[in-house]
């Protein structure tokens, strides 16, 4: 029987080690320790409601409070929005939320994005969104996300699948685990094909997973291994002229990312006495990553005569045309004539080698006629990225693909130039967080974090982007909770949270200097840490009735962020760089209902997120119809922030006997202003709903046929909204298109059918 979902947003201390099924099991999975209610989660059962492992798909249908933006438009890069805050595996997203796997920092250092294709969603026990706490450390704007992995003694015996869908759609996997006494083991690998239901985007996907645990009376280890190998295309939005002459067109491509990864950590624990213990969790990374962009860019011939047959690149304001060079600084020239237009082909390679440990004294004790819950910690997380990144000339073709054409540009003002930089990263925290009982019914969370970070830049090219950044803070965080009775407890909170800059942020923060859009980085001067203040108020219950198990949830929240950063557009086209926007707001409420009875499931949920600038901007956004002259758009206190669906709204159900299981779920949400309108100058996306169908029949013995359905009824919708520039392109399919709005498209309808075998 599946555990209904729900949860509560109350700012309770954080989960950190959660016992497992075994009481002798215990895996860090985060700083601090579970309370003595463990937080709701979504299990590795929810994720595979539909035959397979879906990480996205079972967050998205279980928590109203989370929303996937199609930025990419590929399945498994879409952006994560929690609460007005997101996690996205693209650099020019403000990531808001840390992501722990097993103990261990998930954010990737460079840019604390995090790159969901690495994650082993087959091996993944459960995930909770815990609520904003400092204890969780740096980038813990918004809360945190925290993965728990499979273990043998969690998971025994084999399970194999294999499935197949439109669009060229097949993925296998298998997965085993044993245990013997302390001893256990468990392996997972999955494997996945997508063609890709716009043109020119397939994806494959490999993902490896092992752990060998000793858990013992008094003391334990668990060793974890993760892998991952990744070839992903995701081309992106696209003109709204241009989408409704051709759903699957894509506007310019390649946009392909590849991605290796290995990671290994170690998780030991030792009791002192009865009431105390050490909890440790220690890993060590690589990631290896290559992207390849193809874009359009404001390169033609110069008009001047005194630079016949030279190229010169266009600002966005088109009063100022600068001559195009090479590496060696001699002019470019032009290749083309009449003949072609001109785009450019965009390079990165990312290597960054990351480690880390995370160590906690943990001591339980009778106090005040309860339980009184010390933890006393310390985390040291550090890393070493090599970037590199070139912009090579190139020319459109005629289904605007991007073939180069050799020069490498290199500007002098350097608004288009190589990048060749180091940045190393040292954070360091030391927590203390104590679950003080005031009476049997009252207990006092308190939390308190400091949080040191180190940021080294060396530019290896010049002395451009050679930087030392330090940024301190002391975070604290409290919170009541009053159980009334087994059907109402209560709870209230204030935390404090903190975000420094990141390597990415800190070399791509000047308007003279800014980046490409596809991770190059040039410029550094400084940035503030982004500091947010957060209130908290929750109500939860359960209740029994006439054979039915209901549980509820309802909490509201306001967090206010100061020093917030947001990446903005420049004059050049296509570049952008970081800037502190002062302050910005998010507020909300969630409400969330499950009833369960025999083999019956039953869930809604709804999220209520206004998120807002509360400092005015004068921001540039040289495509926004709305502009004015200079491409400048005026936000104001108030102008909501792009991006933030305001109203979400989820209900499933789901239906099992001893042979067949049936489900299906219906998602909605309201539309959301573009990327670019930070004015709210033009209109939104269009709100939508999607109707979604599972089963499933047991057909002999252990082996099961599945079968899965997303978006039923085909709607046409977007998630996604920014400006793209049209005039420059020629767009075969709409030739005449005008309107500057580009959407990311979500998914047609989609189906896939498989076997499943339980051993």
């Amino acid at each position: 029987m599946r555990v209904p979902i729900w949860i509560a947003f109350g700012c309770a201390l954080p989960v950190a080690s959660q016992p497992a099924r075994s009481e002798q099991q215990i895996i860090v999975t985060a700083p601090g320790l579970a309370s003595e209610t463990p937080a709701p989660a979504v299990t590795g059962v929810d994720l595979a409601l539909g035959g397979t492992p879906d990480l996205l798909g079972g967050l998205a249908r279980n928590l109203a409070g989370v929303s996937l933006s199609d930025a990419q438009n590929n399945p498994f890069q879409p952006n994560l929005v929690y609460h007005g805050y997101s996690i996205s595996p693209l650099q020019g997203s403000a990531q808001g939320l840390a992501v722990y796997l097993d103990g261990g920092r998930f954010n990737q250092p460079f840019g604390d994005t995090v790159d969901f294709d690495l994650l082993p969603e087959a091996a993944i026990d459960r995930i909770t969104i815990e609520a904003t706490n400092p204890v969780y450390g740096l980038n813990a704007l918004g809360g945190a996300m925290v993965v728990a992995t499979k273990t043998g003694r969690t998971a025994p015996g084999l399970t194999l699948w294999g499935a197949g869908g439109s669009y060229r759609w097949a993925e296998g996997g298998a997965e085993a685990g044993w245990s013997r006494g302390a001893w256990s083991a468990y392996a997972a690998v999955q494997e996945s094909h997508d063609g890709g239901w716009r043109r020119h985007s397939p994806s494959r996907l490999y993902n490896g997973y092992a752990d060998l645990g000793y858990d013992g009376p008094g003391a334990g280890a668990h060793v974890k291994l993760v892998g991952a190998d990744s070839d992903l295309t995701g081309n992106g939005s696209a003109p709204v002229e241009l989408l409704a002459a051709n759903r699957r067109a894509v506007f310019t491509w390649p946009d392909n990312t590849r991605n290796r990864f290995g990671r290994v950590s170690v998780h030991p624990w030792v009791a002192l006495s009865e009431r105390t213990r050490i909890e440790a969790s220690a890993y060590l990374q690589q990631l290896r990553q290559r992207t390849a962009n193809g874009d359009n860019a404001d390169i033609e011939a110069c008009d001047d005569d005194d630079a016949a047959g030279l190229l010169c690149l266009e600002s966005a304001d088109d009063d100022d045309d600068s001559m195009l060079r090479d590496r060696s600084g001699a002019p470019i020239v032009d290749l083309l004539g009449d003949d072609g237009a001109y785009g450019v082909f965009n390079r990165s390679r990312t290597r960054t080698t990351a480690g880390g440990a995370l160590v906690q004294l943990v001591d339980r004790r009778p106090l005040l006629g309860g339980d009184n819950l010390l933890r006393l910690g310390v985390s040291h997380d550090r890393s070493r990225t090599h970037f590199r990144s070139e912009t090579e000339l190139g020319v459109l073709t005629e289904e605007r693909g991007v073939a180069g054409l050799g020069p490498v540009i290199d500007q002098p003002d350097g608004s288009i130039a190589p990048v060749s930089l180091t940045a190393r990263t040292r954070y360091t925290g030391l927590f203390a967080a104590d679950t003080l009982p005031l009476g049997e019914r009252l207990s006092l969370d308190l939390g308190l974090r400091f949080n040191i970070a180190r940021v080294l830049l060396d530019d290896r090219i010049g002395t451009a982007l050679d930087g030392r950044h330090r940024f301190t803070r002391l975070n604290p965080g409290a919170a009541l909770a009053y159980r009334v009775s087994p059907a109402l407890t209560v709870r209230a909170g204030y935390a404090e949270t903190n975000r420094a800059p990141t390597p990415a942020e800190l070399s791509c923060a000047g308007p003279d200097d800014p980046c490409s859009l596809t991770n190059f980085f040039v410029g550094d001067p400084p940035l503030k840490q982004v500091v947010a203040r957060t209130w908290s108020a929750a109500g939860s219950g359960e209740i029994q009735a006439h054979g039915w198990a209901l549980r509820w949830q309802l909490s509201a929240w306001r967090a206010s962020n100061h020093d917030d950063i947001q990446f903005v557009a420049a004059d050049v086209r296509g570049r952008a760089y970081f800037q502190n926007v002062g302050e910005t707001r998010r507020q909300g409420a969630d409400l969330g209902v499950s009833a369960t009875r025999g083999g019956l499931t039953l869930r809604a949920g709804y999220a209520f997120t206004d998120a807002t600038f509360r400092s005015p901007l004068i921001l540039h956004s040289p495509d926004n119809p709305e502009a004015d002259g200079d491409g400048r758009i005026a936000v104001v206190p108030g102008n909501r922030m792009p991006g933030v669906p305001r109203h979400r709204a989820t209900l499933s159900a789901d239906y099992e006997t001893g042979r067949v299981t049936l489900g299906g779920d219906v998602q909605a949400q309201s539309g959301q202003y573009l990327f670019g309108d930070e004015a709210n100058l033009q209109p939104r996306t269009r709100a939508f709903a999607v109707i979604n169908l599972r089963g499933s029949v047991r057909v002999a013995g252990p082996i099961a046929l599945f079968g899965e359905v997303t978006n039923l009824l085909d709607r046409r919708y977007a998630s996604f909204g920014t400006f793209s520039e049209t005039g420059e392109v020629y767009l075969s399919e709409a030739p005449h298109a005008e309107d500057p709005r580009s959407l990311g498209p979500g998914s047609p309808r989609r189906w896939k059918a498989g076997l499943r075998a339980h051993f």
